[in-house]
């Protein structure tokens, strides 16, 4: 009896954290096999690929991909697998044009521990996580590159929120911005709606079970 209760609790130990997760709600915006539904944007080279069930930027393209929809409110959840010096970035409420940083808002995805950013001192609002160039996330919640990691955005109305493998690492209210020169830059701060996507850069990144709740 005690082996099989210890093996029981291993086994729950070793779930991921969206086994154990409410769903209820949550849509699927990926099929795993087209890009139905999304569109690209200044897409470079491959643009973004698919192989088995996962969306794919590789080495060789990038671009910006989004989905056809806006959405307003809302809970995101998705997995990620990173390589050394990954950059990528989910851009929420975004317009199709302009730079999706500043003209939306950007969560970063990055590696910043290797051989390219690890040599360069990034600011805190440049790392995982942060709302870009303008709310730091905290650090330290990451699985190695190569490993799969569970990833959770919320926005709703001016909250955002950012979970990272059953971490919060960001929990803040986009009304803490308030120096001008910093709004002026970012307008996106203002918009209650638009599309949602990953920004990529030119380095592999791959995303599988993109799932949406809207939120009222």
């Amino acid at each position: 009896m005690h082996n099989c209760i210890v093996a029981a609790v291993a086994f729950l130990v070793a779930l991921p954290a969206w086994t154990t997760a409410d769903e209820s709600g949550f849509v699927s915006i990926f099929d795993g096999k087209t890009l139905n539904g999304w569109t690209l944007v200044g897409g470079a080279g491959r643009g973004y690929i698919i192989e088995g069930p996962n969306l794919v930027c590789p080495a060789d393209g990038g671009g910006n991909l989004f989905t056809e929809k806006e959405y307003a409110n809302f809970i995101f959840r998705f997995e990620f697998r990173m390589q050394p010096d990954s950059n990528n970035g989910v851009g929420i409420r975004a317009p199709l044009t302009g730079r999706t940083s500043q003209e939306g808002m950007e969560i970063q995805i990055i590696d910043a521990d290797g051989p390219r950013y690890g040599k360069q001192r990034l600011r805190p609002e440049q790392l995982h996580g942060s709302l870009y160039d303008l709310i730091p996330a905290r650090t330290g919640f990451l699985r190695k590159t190569g490993e799969w990691n569970e990833e959770e955005i919320t926005a709703n109305g001016r909250h955002i929120t950012v979970k990272l493998n059953g971490v919060i690492i960001l929990d803040a209210s986009l009304d803490i911005v308030k120096e001008p020169a910093v709004l002026a830059k970012h307008p996106g701060l203002a918009r209650p709606s638009g599309h949602l996507g990953f920004l990529g850069h030119g380095t592999r990144v791959e995303f599988r079970n993109l799932r949406i709740k809207e939120l009222p």
